[in-house]
């Protein structure tokens, strides 16, 4: 009589481990569905790798990111943004840690393989951009003839497509014949004679030679991005210098570090779609914890 009761007791804690078991699981797939959700359309984190945007956002800090507003509002001229990079930047990628590059499984796949940018908004679309000196003796941006506001304190360096117009169209000819070691050297040897520090900007930026074997294959991407839009007429010389007029369905980002940032000076006009959200705590370093000044 023992025994039968004794596997009655076994069969029922059986069962009851089953249910409990069954229930933790359906507890942790209703939790993961839950947090995807959130991470997919309401928050999500970021580490800054680089010092574009000091001293707002420092190497090291990592982010919480808004993703509601941007939802309802575009955002405005002067806002810091977070944004899906619009070429694949090796570079960049080989400095996410494990977090990152698990949550990143979760971005649509449109953005599988690229890192998040945050910089200042400072071209919405149909605004024209010049960078010029300004009566305090610093270059500073102009936007559609006057300086503007947001952006008054910040000094902003004419480099890149404000000094080189034709740039975007030298780093997609350089990724295509980067592959080709022999192709390629010919081609920066080429623009070296023209402008040495030209030859030397693309080669720095879009590797993939020896010493500089990770870079941006901007051809991957940009012939998606600009296959309606002819760079030249956005891009232009102009007898006061170089204007940049922001095309629609675009935006046009810079770091407030101007003189450290791989920002739309280099990479170009950022698609809206690409607008992930609003960074508005930093939540490391701990003694730094609180919200992003100005964002």
């Amino acid at each position: 009589m023992r025994n039968e009761e004794r596997s009655k007791s076994i069969s029922i804690d059986k069962e009851k481990l089953k249910k409990h078991t069954l229930d933790w699981l359906k507890s942790l797939a209703y939790a993961i569905v839950a947090a995807t959700i959130i991470r997919l359309y309401v928050f999500e984190t970021m580490l800054v790798p680089t010092g574009s945007m000091i001293p707002t956002i420092n190497v090291g800090d990592r982010l919480f990111i808004e993703k509601v507003t941007y939802t309802v509002r575009e955002p405005q001229r002067g806002d810091i943004v977070v944004f899906w990079a619009p070429f694949i930047d090796e570079r960049a990628l080989t400095m996410l840690r494990p977090f990152d590059k698990f949550m990143d499984l979760f971005a649509p796949s449109k953005f599988r393989g690229r890192v998040k940018y945050v910089k200042r908004l400072v071209g919405e679309e149909g605004d024209v951009l010049q960078i010029k000196l300004s009566e305090d003796g610093e270059y500073h941006l102009y936007v559609n003839g006057k300086l503007d506001e947001q952006l008054k304190n910040i000094v902003y360096a004419p480099e890149g497509i404000f000094k080189y117009p034709e740039l975007l169209n030298w780093f997609v000819e350089a990724s295509q014949l980067r592959n080709n070691q022999t192709a390629y050297r010919q081609y920066l040897q080429r623009l070296a004679q023209k402008d040495i520090e030209a030859a030397n900007l693309v080669f720095s930026v879009v590797g993939g030679m020896y010493p500089v074997p990770l870079g941006v294959p901007f051809d991957r991407t940009f012939s998606d991005i600009y296959k309606d839009i002819d760079l030249s007429k956005y891009i232009r010389r102009t007898p006061e210098g170089v204007e940049v007029e922001v095309p629609k369905g675009f935006y046009f980002f810079m770091g407030d570090n101007t003189n450290d940032s791989f920002d739309s000076r280099y990479f170009g006009f950022v698609p809206k779609d690409h607008i992930i959200g609003k960074p508005i705590l930093r939540i490391w370093p701990l003694q730094n914890f609180g919200p992003v000044q100005g964002s």
